[in-house]
């Protein structure tokens, strides 16, 4: 059996979606997006850094065009054992950021958190938004997920934000729990459960009239 069918969701091509700044789609992250991953992160540190994990090398040595290669083919080897379903999100077919589906526990846990970033020049523009629905659709539907949770500052307006439109619900405060920027931060817990989702999530943006099928 390939390992496609033994892992449910992997590759994904997902959408595509209409949003105020273009067309969204999300797929599988491939070697050739190493480019514009490093020069879309080094360039959008500023407002990249603050909001993510810490790292043991200076933010540029990590984000260089040399070290795509060995993350991409970690994270596509953890997609091929079942455990994440790493993304890009493209915009009118341009790289532009990238969605995670990580810790994928199966059994009768069911659950797995996601996460996202896109770049700056795409902000306010419906990208992120469209692009997380997506994904949360992908998740509940392909991948047979019961719970999806994500983490975020309380400080990140703008992510709660994005967060909140796809219908994800607080649940908590969790007090200095990872290591951001330097220092242990604390983090919002919120999450969401397929049976909260009456028919997609995709579908609740475009009866709100924040996306449209394209």
């Amino acid at each position: 059996m390939s390992p496609v069918s033994t892992h449910p969701g992997w590759p994904p091509r997902l959408g595509p979606v209409r949003v105020r700044g273009g067309v969204v789609t999300v797929r599988a992250v491939r070697l050739r997006d190493g480019a514009s991953w490093s020069r879309i992160r080094t360039r959008d540190r500023a407002n990249l850094e603050p909001w993510e994990p810490s790292g043991a090398a200076p933010w540029n040595s990590r984000h260089h065009v040399s070290a795509w290669p060995g993350l991409c083919s970690s994270l596509r080897g953890e997609a091929r054992r079942g455990r994440m379903v790493p993304m890009a999100i493209e915009l009118d077919g341009r790289f532009c950021g990238q969605l995670t589906i990580g810790n994928i526990v199966r059994g009768a846990l069911s659950s797995a958190w996601i996460g996202y970033w896109v770049d700056s020049e795409v902000n306010n523009q419906g990208v992120a938004t469209a692009a997380l629905a997506l994904g949360l659709d992908h998740g509940f539907g392909a991948v047979g997920l019961h719970r999806i949770e994500a983490t975020v500052r309380p400080e990140n307006v703008a992510s709660r934000s994005v967060l909140r439109n796809v219908g994800f619900r607080e649940e908590g405060l969790l007090r200095r729990y990872l290591d951001v920027d330097g220092q242990w931060r604390d983090h919002m817990l919120v999450a969401l459960t397929v049976e909260e989702v009456t028919s997609t999530v995709t579908d609740v943006l475009v009866r709100a009239g924040r996306a449209s099928w394209n």
